[in-house]
């Protein structure tokens, strides 16, 4: 009988780690496909943000290794009743963008407990295709070295309840890292952090 549950037991966790495999060979596929499609539009000379030269001699985009600690759920925290802000941009002649924070990301990462604010677009709240869209810009331990000095871009999607992927896989750089003709969000300081997050988008080499 100790016999027969043994080997239960083994094929049961065998399964378990099969498909525990199977779900993350999944999710590295579907980060994949995100970080194609970054790319893919910089290789469009209609849609790409970069400037002639680097247009002309552009090799694709750099990203860390996808790393699916970075795959994270967190605990999501609406803060309802916030005040409308302009968000300053790196472009302060141009209309700066109407932003409202919607709510906080808790999670904790390489054994630090992280807080951070989302916000949400004005311009965008009210287009169906964005409804769902919240904007987490941030800063880390990385920029200035490997990554972009000015932070990264991460799109959130919120359809209600208490948690959210935030999946740092997907962080982007801004355009104005690659043509200062762009006018982007600056990131809050509510909105930076000490630690290094060394996933999505590397330094951009002009």
């Amino acid at each position: 009988m100790l016999k027969y549950f043994s080997i239960l037991l083994l094929s049961i966790l065998a399964l378990s780690t099969s498909n525990a495999q199977e779900i993350n060979k999944a999710l590295i596929a579907e980060i994949q496909h995100y970080q194609d499609s970054l790319e893919n539009d910089f290789w469009n000379p209609e849609l790409s943000p970069l400037r002639k030269k680097d247009f002309e001699n552009f090799e694709g985009l750099d990203f860390f290794p996808i790393d699916t600690d970075y795959y994270i759920v967190a605990d999501f925290v609406r803060t309802p009743g916030e005040e409308p802000f302009e968000m300053p941009t790196t472009r302060k002649r141009v209309e700066q963008p109407i932003y409202e924070k919607y709510g906080e990301v808790h999670f904790t990462l390489n054994g630090q407990e992280i807080k951070l604010p989302v916000y949400q677009s004005h311009s965008l709240r009210e287009d169906e295709e964005w409804k769902n869209y919240l904007f987490l810009p941030f800063k880390d331990a990385t920029n200035g070295k490997i990554t972009y000095g000015g932070g990264r871009y991460l799109e959130l999607w919120y359809t209600g309840g208490d948690t959210i992927v935030v999946d740092f896989n997907r962080a982007y750089n801004p355009y104005c890292a690659y043509n200062y003709n762009y006018s982007c969000p600056i990131v809050p300081k509510a909105n930076w952090l000490d630690i290094p997050i060394e996933a999505g988008e590397r330094k951009f080499k002009h």
